[in-house]
């Protein structure tokens, strides 16, 4: 498998296409909530190791679908290691990713947990994870048509207004800055090092479909790569006259500074490697606050090698 189609096992929240060849996937739930971990809930917190899958947590899951508590699904299980919580999901798979996320994505992306379960039956599934101290007391159901939980953004502590809409030159300029240090120094990504790579430049075509891609985002409550409309980020790059070899996006939901989503990409391995791709040579970049219960900031970071 060669790297552009491989970068996206874990990441959903990156997405990357060559010459025709997308990289998209759809996840069950175990791999969805490694993508929030891997992926630190779409750049809102550091990522975090994937988890190991038990057997034994399959058992007190499945224990714990049948009727019983999830304590008392433990104690009649083999299992006698560190405390366990547990998410009970209720949704079609192509809503799964997003219903873990709203569940509490910060307690899945917990650095201290190392193991998780899964009993499915239908559209139900039910998660265990194992980890150290401090886990939830109360497992969590989360539904396709449950009320979102309260958007991260709105857990951080209080920050100035910011615009509903931007593709100004001012964060354009910013977050191009800090993308060009990172490339200019060299980084690692995760388990890979990247020798320095060459500066960007900006794109206004790419900011405006960054735009566009946000701001649909925002108003449809939806946080994919691919849209309402089924088109991928090099469908929409093409659709406005761009020549492209290569694209890339980056999203986000939630940081309320360009600096914060930028750290939060530099921070998640597959991000990470997005931004640091030497063939990358031009950016867009832009966000949109929600318009619905959701009122955090969709962030889009569009990526790409235009052709000769």
């Amino acid at each position: 498998m060669n790297r552009l189609s491989g970068r996206v096992q874990w990441a959903l929240a990156l997405w990357c296409a060559g010459l025709g060849a997308t990289c998209v996937a759809r996840a069950d739930a175990v791999s969805a909530v490694q993508v929030l971990r891997v992926g630190g809930c779409g750049g809102v917190v550091p990522a975090a190791r994937p988890l190991l899958r038990s057997a034994l947590l399959d058992q007190v899951a499945q224990e714990w679908a049948a009727g019983s508590s999830l304590p008392a699904a433990t104690q009649r299980s083999a299992w006698r290691a560190q405390a366990t919580t547990g998410v009970h999901v209720n949704g079609p798979d192509s809503s799964l990713l997003e219903l873990l996320r709203r569940s509490d994505c910060r307690a899945l992306a917990r650095p201290g947990l190392r193991q998780i379960g899964v009993y499915r039956r239908g559209s139900d599934n039910w998660l265990v994870l194992a980890g150290g101290p401090g886990l939830p007391d109360t497992p969590r159901t989360v539904t396709s048509t449950a009320t979102a939980a309260t958007p991260l953004a709105a857990r951080s502590p209080a920050s100035p207004p910011v615009p509903v809409t931007s593709t100004g030159p001012a964060l354009a300029s910013r977050a191009l800055q800090l993308v060009n240090e990172a490339r200019a120094r060299g980084t690692k990504c995760g388990a890979r090092v990247f020798a320095p790579a060459p500066a960007m430049s900006l794109s206004g075509t790419l900011a405006g479909v960054a735009s566009g891609h946000a701001i649909d985002m925002a108003q449809h409550n939806y946080f994919e790569h691919v849209d309402l409309a089924g088109k991928s980020p090099a469908d929409r790059v093409r659709a406005v006259g761009y020549k492209e070899k290569l694209v890339g996006e980056n999203i986000a939901y939630g940081p309320g500074s360009v600096e914060e989503v930028v750290q939060g990409w530099l921070d998640s391995p597959g991000h990470c490697e997005n931004i640091m791709d030497p063939r990358f040579a031009q950016m867009g970049i832009a966000y949109s606050a929600g318009r619905t219960s959701r009122r955090g900031l969709y962030w889009v970071q569009l990526l790409a090698e235009p052709r000769a």
